[in-house]
């Protein structure tokens, strides 16, 4: 075991299972056993205790007393609101990050979509996964708003969780080329055709969900901190 991974403080260790949750490492439904995370992490088990009641907070893990942690498991109903939200929020995202980008936060987007070609080029799914979401976050912190970047930071990783559920497991969590328009109709300040992208980003999305079936996968407890 790495012994600076003990030196992780909570909100990392958070972040490292946000990330597994977000590259499908750790499937909707698991439980989160305590003394196995904190042989993965190299801490202690009160460490992993707060950093799964931080998750807690943001909907990603659900404690249930005298049973433990979970990754929260989203219904079809859940899944179909929650793209709802989306909808509403990230057109508005859009707009403030037309109206406030300069040109180191084009290039940002840019640097971004070039780490999702060069992970779509290696076949990795895992990271593409993760950039798909952080893209959507990436937008969200450009767009200045501290209150949706908080959201998007709770939205992002949920919709993670459903694509695991619903979704084909070779499907990634965003269609190519789509954030790439995006970015160019933001380039361009065209905020109708933007936004007008974005919805239809997110559409095909859920579209390509099978909300009436849930797919398991299994896991590495190994693989977390990797």
């Amino acid at each position: 075991m790495d012994t600076s991974l003990a030196k992780l403080a909570i909100d990392e260790i958070a972040e490292r299972i946000t990330d597994a949750v977000m590259e499908h490492r750790l499937p909707p439904g698991i439980k989160l056993v305590e003394e196995k995370l904190a042989s993965a992490f190299g801490v202690s088990r009160t460490k992993i205790r707060q950093a799964l009641t931080l998750l807690a907070q943001d909907g990603l893990v659900t404690l249930h007393p005298n049973k433990g942690a979970y990754v929260t498991r989203p219904t079809a109903d859940e899944a179909i609101d929650l793209f709802v939200t989306r909808r509403l929020v990230e057109p508005e995202i859009v707009r403030n990050v037309i109206k406030r980008a300069c040109a180191d936060d084009l290039a940002q987007l840019r640097a971004h979509l070039e780490e999702e070609t060069e992970a779509r080029r290696l076949g990795d799914r895992r990271r593409i996964i993760r950039l798909s979401g952080q893209f959507h976050m990436l937008m969200a912190r450009l767009s200045g708003n501290s209150f949706i970047e908080k959201l998007m930071a709770e939205l992002c990783p949920l919709t993670c969780l459903i694509i695991a559920l619903f979704d084909e497991p070779q499907t990634p969590a965003c269609p190519e080329d789509e954030h790439a328009m995006i970015v160019d109709a933001i380039a361009e300040r065209d905020e109708e055709r933007a936004i007008d992208l974005m919805l239809h980003h997110l559409h095909h999305i859920e579209q390509a969900l099978h909300l009436d079936q849930q797919v398991e996968s299994g896991i590495h407890w190994e693989a977390l901190y990797g």
